[in-house]
């Protein structure tokens, strides 16, 4: 885990910062961890408007990580490149026991959308990769290369909920037996379009669960949520709060369970929280966001 470099060039528009900031600030934070520091949007608002805040310690693991160089929020912000599943270590290297509230937003950033190399976007074609890190771990390419028909199958249908998983599989298949091997953003959408059916919604791309699914095994994503949500409460005070932005029903199941199996938890949102209408406008990707907070008990 080290410290991130600083920038300025993020173009992530942050969702439900209001929502956060409100939610954050009823706790009277001394320190806060956002987990998935991203362009630092987050960050920023609560700096800016929780008096009592003393520190955020951020955290992500793409080393394209932004962190603002403003003058005020320097002294009270610490960002490291590491997953928020070793806040932990954060903490310990800000000489701090506890923080007092824990962010994650779960969901991708514009920045990483914008990245050609790293194959988030449709838009662009480029290398297959879907890493955060890309310094760690395998491309999404290299997984496929690996896999049976059946493992893709059926990882792309419980990550990506999708129906055609089947289909996808066996083309990614018989691609790398034609010596023609899956390596691309481009070959793996033209797979999803020829394999699944044009729906009624044509907002949705066809590839766009199966890159879902892809981008979930090579990040380990659920796994280090749900490790997350178990450690967390050693990570928080009492009364300190856990905040959750996720983006698809994958997530939020796991972020419910979570808050309503460990007792450490006091659920404060019986439903999950929604965008409004005027933020949705103003930024669609917000739409599909959840919002789910627990409150750390004695």
């Amino acid at each position: 885990m080290e410290e991130a470099d600083q920038s300025n060039d993020s173009c992530h528009v942050s969702v439900m910062p209001d929502e956060i900031v409100e939610w954050v600030s009823g706790c009277k934070p001394k320190v806060v961890i956002d987990g998935t520091f991203g362009g630092g949007g987050h960050s920023r608002r609560m700096i800016d408007e929780i008096e009592s805040l003393e520190l955020v310690i951020g955290l992500d693991r793409d080393p394209a990580v932004v962190r603002r160089d403003d003058d005020d929020a320097i002294d009270r912000l610490s960002v490291f490149l590491a997953s928020y599943e070793q806040a932990a270590k954060a903490l310990a290297a800000c000489e701090v026991d506890h923080a007092d509230a824990m962010v994650l937003d779960l969901g991708l950033s514009s920045d990483q959308l914008a990245d050609r190399e790293r194959g988030f976007s449709f838009q662009f074609d480029g290398p297959l990769d879907l890493r955060f890190d890309p310094e760690n771990g395998i491309p999404a390419s290299e997984w496929l290369a690996r896999q049976s028909e059946k493992a893709i199958a059926d990882a792309i249908y419980q990550f990506g909920e999708e129906r055609y998983s089947r289909r996808i599989a066996r083309e990614v298949i018989a691609a790398a037996k034609r010596r023609e091997p899956v390596r691309t953003v481009h070959q793996m959408s033209d797979i999803c379009r020829r394999c699944v059916p044009r729906s009624k919604n044509h907002d949705i791309h066809p590839a766009t669960r199966t890159f879902q699914a892809l981008r979930i095994v090579v990040n380990d994503e659920l796994g280090i949520l749900t490790r997350t949500l178990q450690a967390a409460p050693d990570w928080l005070s009492v009364g300190g709060r856990m905040v959750v932005i996720s983006f698809h029903s994958l997530e939020d199941r796991i972020v419910k369970q979570a808050f309503r199996e460990d007792d450490r938890w006091n659920i404060l949102t019986k439903k999950p929280l929604r965008p409004t209408d005027a933020e949705v406008a103003a930024n669609p990707r917000a739409r599909s966001a959840k919002l789910r907070i627990a409150e750390r008990c004695d």
